[in-house]
């Protein structure tokens, strides 16, 4: 395939073959169809093969044979562009200076042959199939001249569309290569260790699920796993965009594709090759490009109806002004040449799908995994975007905001208590005291005898004593509560607080106050995202009212629905479509699934979110940085800005043209290069999206 219109041309081919068109998916930019399984391959390669296309199994290629095919291509078409354009120089000299007639013509003619190579058979099957595209335009140019005695210009129109087709030909494989680039993270071998403690290279698809690997000072990251020994800051830019190295330590999770910058790391192996976050990503964006967004869609079913429209005028123009007003032949059929020449609907047909292409790479740069052109395109007119609250606009992970002492008691005693008692707990508030207790120096031993009551709290031997803790209930059902513990409870709960009792045999000893801590850069984003012209912000989730309204009230949402089941959440976006119509919804759990489905953009917190919602959303933040939001709605906007000057100027250029080749005032070879040069113009437009550069704030971690 050269070009986005070619997909038309296969998908009536092969189309019938797969049971319908839209069975076949197609990557333009590595020349993929993909078609359904059950169909035998021969059967494909043939159909293909009488559009005057070529198939080959895309599995039966290495990498590299399909890199090697691809620079053969862009060498051929080079190649015919300068034999072509050196014979019209011939042509020229021979008959112009020369005066050597039957010289110039074969010099034309070897021009023509030779720039018509890579498009003849298409033209043909064009005719056959009364498909007219922009091969079959430029072919009964190029013989119409000829017919008419204008051989340079036979020659000129010739060049020039090889030229065209090597120039465009560059700028899909520099868009490709930007795709490729952005993928192809993933370091060839991995350091696997042994039983024995020795290490042997394997390459990431070898390693198995649990096997440890280990990366040195400076090397690529194979595999996502978990940090087993070390420390050391890892560069997450090719994944999650982030400009700064992030401090990565025993337990915490890595990416592959990403750089171990300064330490050795020992990690455990969590996923194979294939379903890596880097290999997921991969898919995603070579998925992406067979989804078709509105506008594309749009330009596809206008060359539909564009190009026959075109032809039928040319015809008109050639034959209704000599038949009716009895006008000179050759002179009309000029012009009806000029006018197939520059209608050719190339620049219009090519300059979209290469801007969204541009744009879905430089947001993957920019750690934003989108999932097809049409939710970019859904991105640029959001006027009103949902957050889900607990892993969202706040961090997910409790962390303890305060202790307080009561009775004579201290923090650390308090702390100590605790910490014994939830030492080997995986609940998150007991992850967080053991922590909070870590980084004050406090490492008790373990409670023994640990009695757990589910919902409540639990109990248990500390240094020959009995000690607990648990909910305010909880004190009152061992009753253990005063007055004091009850007012001081009440007093930390209203600030929607999650408050723990911790006592020993003699009653209360203190309460320890915990909180889910908001994003650093929620504040910073949500103020970008109403300059970015997003008028309604909405906070939804299944926490209590009074956590909600305190969220609520410090990030300015417009509005705050607490106590949602997922059900709720589903029900409660499609009130606020109906109300604000182009609606996201932003989550990370398996419980914001439902609403991310409903609204018309999901969009998914990439890194700490679940695999359900990731799936389901239509875009990823793959840092959680909720900055990126509104990066993402005006990069959409840009996208859309420069697809809509790409169409009204080669809209323009067209009719301005038209208009001069019905005055007689154009030429055969202007009409190319005016085509030429719009096609290229809107590409060079389309490509400048990849410089779009990500915020310059990161996250927090």
């Amino acid at each position: 395939m050269c070009c986005v219109e070619e997909v038309r041309t296969l998908k009536a081919a092969v189309g019938p073959l797969a049971g319908g068109p839209e069975r076949l998916t197609f990557d333009v930019l590595n020349g993929k169809m993909t078609v359904p399984a059950e169909l035998a391959s021969d059967e494909v390669i043939a159909a293909v093969s009488g559009t005057g296309m070529a198939a080959e199994v895309w599995e039966r290629l290495t990498a590299s044979e399909r890199d090697k095919a691809d620079s053969t291509r862009r060498r051929l078409h080079s190649a015919l562009a300068a034999v072509s354009g050196v014979a019209v120089l011939l042509g020229v000299v021979f008959g112009e200076v020369f005066g050597l007639t039957v010289a110039a013509h074969m010099a034309e003619a070897i021009a023509v042959a030779v720039g018509l190579w890579m498009v003849l058979a298409k033209a043909i099957h064009a005719a056959r199939s009364l498909r007219p595209d922009m091969n079959l335009l430029m072919t009964v140019a190029v013989f119409g001249a000829m017919a008419l005695g204008d051989w340079t210009e036979a020659g000129s129109v010739s060049a020039l569309f090889a030229l065209s087709l090597a120039l465009e030909s560059w700028s899909a494989e520099r868009a490709r290569r930007a795709i490729a680039a952005l993928m192809d993270l993933s370091p060839p071998v991995a350091r696997v260790k042994r039983p024995d403690g020795g290490e042997e290279l394997l390459p990431p698809e070898d390693v198995a699920v649990g096997a440890v690997y280990v990366v040195l000072p400076g090397e690529r990251i194979p595999l996502d796993g978990r940090v087993l020994i070390g420390d050391s800051m890892v560069d997450q830019a090719p994944i999650t965009g982030e400009s700064v190295p992030v401090l990565k330590s025993p337990g915490m999770e890595v990416f592959a594709g990403t750089v171990n910058t300064d330490g050795v790391l020992e990690l455990e192996n969590l996923k194979l090759a294939a379903n890596t976050t880097l290999a997921k990503v991969a898919r995603l964006v070579e998925e992406a490009q067979g989804q078709r967004s509105k506008v594309e869609r749009w330009v596809d079913r206008f060359a539909m109806v564009y190009t026959p429209a075109v032809l039928a005028c040319a015809v008109a123009m050639a034959m209704l002004p000599p038949l009716v007003l009895g006008l000179e032949w050759p002179e009309w059929i000029y012009r009806a040449l000029v006018l197939l020449v520059i209608s050719c609907p190339c620049a219009l047909v090519i300059s979209t799908p290469l801007t969204v292409v541009a744009a879905m790479a430089s947001a993957a740069r920019a750690g934003v995994l989108v999932k097809g052109g049409e939710y970019l395109e859904t991105a640029s007119r959001l006027v009103a975007i949902a957050f889900d609250k607990t892993g969202t606009v706040t961090s997910g992970r409790p962390t303890v905001e305060r202790v307080v002492a009561l009775d004579g008691s201290d923090e650390i005693h308090i702390l100590g208590i605790a910490a014994a008692l939830e030492a080997r707990s995986i609940h998150p508030l007991g992850r967080a005291i053991v922590e909070y207790a870590a980084a004050r120096g406090i490492v008790p031993v373990p409670a023994e005898a640990v009695h757990s009551l589910a919902g409540k709290g639990m109990s248990g031997m500390v240094d020959g004593g009995e000690g607990w803790l648990g909910s305010h209930r909880y004190a009152v059902e061992r009753g253990a509560e005063t007055s004091a513990v009850r007012e001081a409870a009440q007093a930390l709960a209203e600030g929607g607080r999650s408050v723990v009792a911790v006592g020993d045999a003699t009653g209360v000893r203190g309460l320890i106050a915990l909180s889910d801590p908001i994003r650093p850069e929620a504040v910073v984003a949500l103020a970008e995202l109403r300059q970015a012209g997003i008028t309604n912000l909405v906070m939804l989730t299944g926490d209590n009212a009074a956590t909600a309204e305190r969220v609520g009230a410090a990030l300015g949402f417009d509005t705050v629905r607490a106590e949602l089941l997922p059900e709720d959440k589903s029900a409660t976006i499609d009130e606020l479509m109906r109300n604000f119509g182009t609606v996201a919804m932003v989550g990370d759990g398996v419980n914001d699934a439902p609403a991310m489905a409903r609204s018309s953009l999901g969009i998914a917190m990439g890194a700490a979110g679940t695999d359900t919602a990731i799936e389901t959303s239509d875009l990823a933040l793959m840092s959680d940085d909720l900055t990126r939001l509104a990066w993402l709605v005006s990069h959409s906007r840009r996208m859309m800005r420069v697809i809509r000057q790409n169409i009204w100027f080669a809209i323009v250029v067209k009719a301005v043209f038209m208009g001069l080749a019905f005055l007689d005032i154009a030429t055969l070879w202007g009409a190319i290069a005016a085509d030429m040069g719009t096609a290229l113009l809107v590409a060079f437009n389309g490509l400048r999206l990849l410089r779009g550069n990500a915020p310059s704030n990161v996250s927090v971690r």
